[in-house]
């Protein structure tokens, strides 16, 4: 695989990476458990098409990582940890699900794990079958998670407004929404009840086309989204779109939104702040469904969604005003504000 999986382990502070395989479901994945100094790890299960084994364990490091920044920052008492599984031809994946929830239950409340990028209610009804430490979808779990990381990102997006104009003053603000999932209709719902003019893309037209006629908004073609001229770009797909090209084209002053790792590399976070873009790292502001989540397991209540946002909203205006005041990237800052609770709590 040409990766040097205990380097990587020791240099960024992992405690443990598992590889997952079952030979009667075809299942093929990763878990990674970056860090559970201050509580158990929480991540959701990620399942995607990889090139092959080597980007999948890199992905699920970077996400590892990121959720432990995300309890960092949000002061959770929890570590961060992932599961990514390779999406390919020929896998049972009901199967596939109950061997990662009997592998989960296996590590008894160490690792915790819920939804993400293909994994949503069905799927984890089938990892509870097998174990406790997951989201239950239904009725017995925290509550709509969408709608808390929706909650979140908005309170990111209207921090970032104060810090770059002083006011949010929603009414002449115009907003590029890319993504209408679950995720970002609760933005877009949230954008519209504010008054903002808000543009949104989706590669699934049909959806894009319900979204515009549920609330009333302006629909491009999900290619040309970069190009749009506005106040705030929202990346709320999947991630890594923004790259040295794809940065290029921006028409933007904020880039604040839901997916992961939205940047292809660190760096473009220091272009995109040499650019004068106010870039708000993902990690601070998607963290809704972690928070809401953490809070029904470990302490046995179901947060209300705006109570998660303020909670958010207070991170990302923390971050936003060091970064002022330091004249530095939001990203750097923010892994310096993580990585130094970390440090604290290992002390």
């Amino acid at each position: 695989m040409s990766i040097h999986i205990l380097d990587a382990m020791a240099r960024e502070g992992f405690e443990q990476v598992v590889a997952l395989h079952d030979r009667q479901s075809g299942l093929r994945g990763f878990l990674g458990v970056h860090d559970t100094v201050r509580g158990p790890a929480f991540g959701g299960i990620r399942r995607r098409e990889y090139r092959d084994e080597k980007e999948a364990l890199l992905d699920c490091l970077r996400l590892s990582r990121a959720m432990t920044h995300k309890s960092a920052l949000l002061d959770l008492p929890a570590g961060g940890g992932k599961i990514v599984l390779m999406d390919r031809e020929g896998v049972d994946w009901p199967g596939a699900y109950r061997h990662v929830g009997e592998f989960v239950e296996q590590m008894g409340g160490r690792f915790y794990t819920g939804p993400d990028l293909n994994t949503g209610p069905t799927e984890l009804a089938l990892v509870t079958e097998k174990t406790r430490f997951v989201t239950d979808p239904g009725v017995n779990g925290p509550g709509e998670l969408p709608e808390a990381t929706a909650e979140g990102v908005f309170m990111g997006i209207a921090a970032a407004l104060r810090s770059k104009f002083g006011e949010t003053d929603w009414a002449n603000r115009r907003i590029v929404v890319q993504g209408l999932g679950a995720l970002g209709e609760g933005l877009v719902r949230r954008l519209v009840r504010e008054g903002a003019e808000v543009v949104g893309a989706d590669l699934d037209d049909e959806r894009a086309e319900e979204v515009r006629d549920r609330h009333g908004i302006q629909i491009v073609d999900a290619s040309m989204a970069l190009d749009e001229p506005c106040d705030v770009f929202s990346p709320n797909a999947i991630g890594g779109n923004l790259h040295d090209l794809s940065i290029s084209r921006l028409r933007c002053q904020i880039i604040a939104g839901g997916a992961n790792n939205q940047l292809a590399r660190a760096i473009i976070g220091d272009e995109l702040f040499d650019m004068e873009i106010l870039y708000v790292p993902d990690f601070v502001i998607n963290s809704g469904a972690l928070v809401r989540g953490t809070i029904f397991h470990l302490e046995n209540r179901r947060e209300p969604v705006e109570s998660i946002g303020l909670r958010i909203g207070a991170a990302a205006d923390k971050v936003l005003s060091r970064a002022i005041e330091e004249d530095d990237a939001p990203l750097r800052v923010a892994i310096r504000i993580a990585e130094e609770r970390i440090a604290a709590w290992r002390a």
